[in-house]
């Protein structure tokens, strides 16, 4: 909307330009007229977040995400609570500190949601650079948890 011309207490573009002309102002009547690009392009982007806006997508990610961040928690708090009563020590290792980073990531994620609502967007590009690398995390995890699951499997006296 900063590009659009000043609509001279008119509440659109097309009833500035209805005015300009009656007012036989015909430089500024082309000059409204040569705007109306953008403010269809405005107008189409407006429609276009209305309409994802009703879908309830932010919504769905809040409530995916907070399900997210609370079963990951929950198994990297039962993770070495598990392992420390079966083998009675824990293994400090990649496994367990990427568990714990991404822990870590999850509550920045979660934490950067308040000032996202306030349309922040460095806070946006905080959240989105913290669940990215809690992927790469998480992809870490799959790696370094394969071996101690086969071992695990191995040692396990079966009935």
């Amino acid at each position: 909307r900063k590009t659009l011309p000043d609509l001279g207490g008119a509440s659109s573009l097309p009833e500035a330009i209805t005015a300009a002309r009656e007012a036989e102002d015909f430089d500024l009547a082309t000059k409204l007229t040569s705007a109306m690009p953008i403010q269809n392009e405005i107008n189409a982007l407006v429609s276009e977040r209305k309409e994802l806006s009703s879908m309830g997508l932010k919504d769905k990610h809040f409530s995916q995400g907070a399900m997210l961040a609370f079963l990951g928690t929950a198994f990297a708090i039962e993770g070495p609570l598990n392992t420390y009563a079966r083998a009675g020590k824990l293994f400090p290792g990649p496994h367990l500190y990427a568990g714990a980073g991404l822990v870590v990531l999850w509550a920045l994620a979660a934490a950067c949601v308040p000032a996202m609502q306030k349309g922040s967007d460095t806070a946006r590009s905080v959240h989105i650079g913290a669940n990215v690398t809690g992927m790469g995390l998480f992809a870490w995890q799959i790696v370094s948890g394969w071996p101690i699951l086969t071992k695990v499997y191995e040692l396990t006296k079966w009935p």
